[in-house]
């Protein structure tokens, strides 16, 4: 096997392409991200991922359907339940979850609250679903002179905690963090505890590159713990080490948004190792997803769009590059929640055979067998479906 050889694999977070066919038990009928975000700006202008092959997924105004595509194209399902970060990264890393974590509508109840309270020594703001950019301007004065923290959550599964950085030090908005995470455990274990720090005057907050992610560890081994048990680099990028807990990642960078995560790549694909670089960028989803703002997704898939020449110039003879994404977020809908869709799959390499048309895949699963298979590694979680050969 090549001394350096990598497989790098970059999640577009939330780029989905189309309504799963179980997307009507979500509430995501007619969710197409990247189709209605290109209808609604009067089209993409995405050139390099038109040519390898984004076009022949789905209809997206403005990427033509390239008849010989510069590389390997399909769709992925999610076989899990659910649609958040958590379940799409873990499903990649080739663990299928059997029922999906929790999720509290009507906020967490008090057997959650009351000790989360107590170990903090501040009563809170909030418990409710809400917008994350809605609810700091809509309890932000009230916490700042209380200096209660604001807690709320979404569809998904997730306990967040939003606080002002002048108000409460970033130590102790984590440390708030890290007491929730021990307590939600059992039938309350979200998949995720997020930190989400502000700052600016009322009328003019914003969310700070400062976040964090507490997620439940993965309850069986993935490929990242495969790969690291077997001598090989795992490198991750974004909240990726957040969202596996650490397991099996053997070096972790945090980026302050997409382009950030881009040159993080860049840099990393400079270095000398053998193994996996995990990246997740971000901003689709955290920026523009969740705030129903088609224009500035948009630019956010051309801004990557331009970079993608830079990150295929700089692959070796034998590495191999996957662009894919954890689930949806369409930002035309009245919701402001994820959204159950396909996710796209894109494979390039210069030892992959161009213009292969990879089908639509029976789970993300598919990719972490086919990163296994990269490596010479045998990937086995048990009798659950663990995915298929892509390549």
């Amino acid at each position: 096997m090549p001394p350096n050889r990598k497989v790098i694999i970059i999640v577009l977070d939330s780029a989905g392409i189309g309504e799963l066919p179980d997307a009507h038990l979500y509430g995501d009928c007619g969710s197409n991200t990247l189709g209605n975000c290109s209808r609604a700006v009067g089209g993409l202008k995405l050139p390099h991922l038109e040519q390898m092959g984004l076009g022949r997924l789905t209809e997206i105004m403005g990427v033509t359907p390239v008849d010989n595509p510069n590389a390997c194209f399909g769709k992925m399902a999610e076989r899990s339940s659910g649609k958040d970060t958590t379940t799409g990264h873990w499903e990649i890393a080739g663990l299928v979850l059997d029922s999906p974590f929790p999720v509290f509508p009507e906020g967490f109840p008090t057997e959650i609250i009351e000790p989360f309270k107590q170990n903090i020594g501040r009563d809170i703001l909030g418990n409710k679903v809400a917008s994350g950019t809605a609810i700091i301007e809509e309890l932000g004065v009230q916490h700042m002179q209380t200096g209660r923290p604001i807690v709320y959550t979404s569809a998904d599964s997730v306990f967040q905690i939003a606080a002002h950085e002048e108000v409460v030090p970033l130590e102790e908005l984590y440390r708030m963090c890290q007491v929730a995470r021990e307590l939600l455990t059992g039938e309350f274990a979200v998949g995720r505890v997020i930190a989400r720090p502000f700052v600016g005057s009322p009328g003019s907050f914003k969310r700070t590159a400062n976040r964090h992610d507490y997620s439940v560890p993965p309850f069986r081994p993935t490929i990242l713990t495969v790969l690291r048990d077997n001598g090989f680099t795992v490198a991750a990028v974004g909240k990726i080490n957040d969202i596996f807990a650490g397991q099996g990642i053997s070096s972790s960078v945090h980026t302050n948004d997409n382009m950030d995560g881009v040159d993080n790549i860049l840099a990393l694909l400079r270095e000398e190792f053998k193994g996996l670089i995990f990246a997740n960028l971000v901003d689709f989803d955290q920026q523009y997803g969740h705030r129903n703002d088609p224009a500035g997704y948009a630019g956010a898939l051309e801004d990557f769009d331009r970079r993608v020449p830079e990150i295929i110039n700089a692959l070796c003879p034998d590495d191999v590059l996957i662009i894919t994404a954890d689930h949806g977020c369409d930002p035309t809908t009245t919701s402001t929640d994820h959204s159950r869709e396909y996710v796209p799959l894109l494979v390039t390499g210069q030892g992959i055979r161009r213009g292969v048309d990879l089908g639509t895949r029976a789970g993300f699963c598919d990719i972490a067998a086919t990163v296994a298979r990269f490596f010479g590694l045998s990937f086995n979680v048990g009798d659950e479906f663990a995915g298929t050969i892509i390549i």
